[in-house]
């Protein structure tokens, strides 16, 4: 089937099987053009907290998927692609947490979006990378153990001196991979770009950037800013979001693609609505606890 063709019955099967489908900023272009909403991980919580579909299609990774269930426990929420992962959720595990907790019993918990259901269980607060410094702030808790990305949390300890911020070892190998020779070079070759920089990334390419910020931030920066060129720090996806929302501005990659991101496509996408396979399940002993700590996320980070 052509990309057109595979839209067309995509569209049509939205309408009949009342769903939607949320897409990732990283996703493909022509996914960009059958979802319902394009957005970053706080954007997609909310609205599939809203949503009235009956079936919501995530084309994005499993913990966001597996967020949008939690939201929506009594929704059928699909996957396009059961395999597409997070190499960063699986940095953490039940069994570390809780030996964590053990050694820092008086700190709180600041579980990343990009984490196991079973993991936000045993979190206060998730967070994304919009508003990971906004949740640990409001804690109550000085120490904060923060879970899994260990370049965010020293972002967010950076930014919040006031708080001890017990860092994970984690990592996003995408954001860890980017080259400070290319950063460099591509800021001599575009000398008046803007540099942006998702905070995933290390200290040493943040220290680079013009604005350290998510792909949200990103967004609102660049609709705001009289420069022309930007040098972006993230998955390369976003750029097609960023050419979208601002035509005549030129974007420049400073870094690769997510494997697993790439996963979703529009035919793995048809082949979930048609069939409506590979549906989420939570464990229903952790759902309450994961459901809470999203929820609390929602509620401090407004």
């Amino acid at each position: 089937m052509k990309i057109e063709a595979l839209q067309s019955r995509i569209r049509e099967l939205k309408r009949t099987k009342n769903a939607i489908i949320l897409a990732h900023s990283y996703q493909l272009a022509e996914i960009y053009d059958v979802a319902d909403l394009v957005g970053d991980s706080f954007e997609l919580s909310v609205a599939a907290q809203k949503t009235e579909a009956k079936i919501i299609v995530f084309a994005g990774v499993h913990f966001m998927a597996e967020s949008a269930k939690l939201l929506n426990p009594t929704k059928k929420v699909l996957i396009p692609d059961p395999a597409a992962g997070c190499f960063l959720a699986d940095c953490a595990t039940v069994e570390n947490l809780r030996a964590k907790k053990k050694e820092f019993p008086a700190a709180g918990v600041v579980a990343y979006v990009n984490s196991t259901a079973a993991v936000k269980a045993e979190a206060d607060a998730c967070c994304t990378s919009a508003n990971a410094v906004t949740i640990c702030r409001k804690l109550p808790q000085r120490q904060i153990i923060f879970v899994p990305d260990q370049n965010l949390g020293e972002w967010v300890a950076e930014n919040l001196p006031e708080k001890e911020i017990i860092l994970w070892g984690g990592n996003c190998y995408v954001h860890a991979r980017i080259s400070e020779e290319k950063v460099l070079a591509a800021q001599k070759l575009h000398p008046h770009a803007k540099t942006l920089v998702h905070p995933e990334s290390p200290r040493k390419i943040r220290e680079l950037a013009d604005l350290v910020t998510g792909t949200g931030g990103m967004l609102k920066f660049v609709k705001g800013s009289n420069a022309e060129e930007f040098l972006i720090a993230t998955e390369i996806g976003m750029l097609e979001k960023l050419s979208r929302e601002n035509p005549g501005k030129k974007f420049f990659a400073l870094a690769g693609e997510c494997v697993n991101m790439k996963k979703i496509t529009l035919a793995k996408i048809l082949h979930s609505l048609e069939a409506e396979e590979f549906e989420i399940e939570v464990d229903p002993k952790i759902t309450n606890a994961a459901r809470q700590s999203l929820e609390k996320m929602i509620e401090l980070g407004k």
